[in-house]
């Protein structure tokens, strides 16, 4: 079916203003349609609107990637779009995107987000008032980078108004327009900015300077945007590549103080940190801890970003156990100063932690070794010890951690019957 809205591919490129085209046909943009995709293609086409796939999953499908979600924006209004749905028995679910010019319809078990094409009315930096329009260009127009505003039509058509695929096949990362403009309207893509760099960009510093001027001038913008959505970018960004170096450029350029992050942050920590963790998928607040000298950084920085209490909770532990949970001088192999730790922890993710405390420590091998190891259970109980006459619950919890720690030096290999013969009656 979906051979009917995607015809062989011929690649060639026209100009029209500023307009580049081509045609894609790969593998990944040819599994898009399914039959969901393929239902909502032919309403759209029955009833002579324009749908094409927009923004981030263009970049994906351009960079050889099949994306893992897909928004399609159109030439219909919301109310067009609703009308057609609701005539065709589509399901429409979700209407908070309403307002903005989302509709979200059901079909075959998947749902498609279409978006009404845009233009910004007003904005304040934060929120922006638009109006619906039929001009693809003037959509682009209002987009953050330009590799982010490129549509792709359902039958591989390329739609890039701004240089978007040279960019991208440049990795360049570059705000649509006027920098300043683009980030006036809303002060977090400076945030998004970094972000996307961390993913496209081969080498840490090759940014434009007239963008690293644009986001210094308007750092002070970043004060009003709430912080869960500060949070939502910064963590992409301190796990994509060049995690060191954009942290440090958020100090140098003076924006940290905007996003709760500590004054006098430990760039150079994060630097050694990131060289440690990066090849080891570490999670965003592993790298960000490096920043914090204790333990009211990290409350100061929950209170601006809400962090989640996982979240919170890995950083105060990082903090706290950063210089004292550490291998054996005398047996650098050994695992047990971590185990131990593990076992004595009273924490459900306590082996979680630590992975993370080894990926900040650079100790690949022990982390390696501990990703593989398997919390032993304690095989003694204050039950077996009543059943042999211990009836005091104080004398039990000495008895038990006597034993704990017999266990744990003989490396958590001794049986219950063999503890049990080490309780003094």
């Amino acid at each position: 079916m979906w051979s009917r809205f995607f015809r062989p591919a011929v690649i060639s490129h026209s100009v029209w203003r500023s307009l580049f085209t081509m045609r894609l046909k790969t593998s990944e943009f040819k599994s898009l349609f399914t039959d969901g995709l393929n239902g909502i293609a032919e309403l759209f086409e029955k009833h002579q609107y324009e749908l094409r796939i927009a923004g981030g999953a263009v970049r994906d499908l351009l960079s050889g990637k099949r994306p893992e979600d897909v928004d399609f924006a159109t030439t219909a209004t919301p109310e067009e779009m609703k009308r057609m749905f609701q005539d065709a028995g589509i399901r429409l679910i979700n209407n908070k995107g309403e307002k903005h010019g989302t509709i979200t319809a059901r079909l075959h078990n998947e749902n498609f987000e279409v978006t009404t094409l845009r233009v910004d009315v007003e904005t304040d930096g934060r929120h922006a008032e638009v109006e619906f329009t039929t001009d693809w260009q003037k959509d682009a127009e209002r987009r953050d980078l330009t590799i982010n505003s490129m549509f792709l039509g359902l039958d591989g058509t390329l739609y890039d108004y701004f240089k978007g695929y040279e960019d991208l096949q440049n990795h360049k990362v570059r705000f649509v327009g006027s920098a300043e403009q683009r980030i006036k309207e809303d002060y977090l893509r400076i945030l998004r900015y970094f972000r996307f760099y961390g993913r496209v960009a081969l080498k840490a510093d090759e940014h434009e300077p007239e963008t690293l001027t644009a986001i210094r001038e308007n750092g002070r913008g970043l004060a009003a945007i709430s912080g869960e959505r500060i949070w939502v970018e910064l963590k992409k960004m301190v796990v994509g590549n060049h995690a060191a170096h954009l942290l440090e450029l958020l100090y140098n350029l003076d924006l940290a103080q905007y996003i709760g992050l500590p004054p006098d942050g430990g760039v150079d920590e994060v630097k050694r940190v990131w060289g440690n963790a990066s090849a080891h998928s570490p999670k965003p607040m592993t790298v960000l801890a490096a920043l914090f000298h204790g333990p009211d950084d990290v409350d100061r920085t929950d209170l601006r970003l809400k962090v989640s209490r996982e979240e919170k909770t890995l950083a105060l532990f990082l903090v706290k156990h950063r210089r004292t949970l550490r291998k054996s001088d005398e047996e650098p192999d050994d695992l047990r100063p971590f185990t131990d730790f593990i076992i004595d922890s009273r924490e459900p993710d306590s082996q979680s932690k630590v992975c993370e405390l080894l990926k900040y420590q650079g100790e690949e091998k022990l982390l390696a070794e501990l990703q593989r190891w398997s919390v032993p259970r304690f095989p003694v109980s204050g039950h077996d010890l009543r059943k042999m006459g211990v009836t005091s619950g104080k004398e039990i919890g000495t008895n038990l951690q006597e034993l704990r720690d017999i266990w744990k030096k003989s490396r958590y290999q001794m049986d219950k019957d063999e503890l049990l013969s080490h309780v003094k009656l």
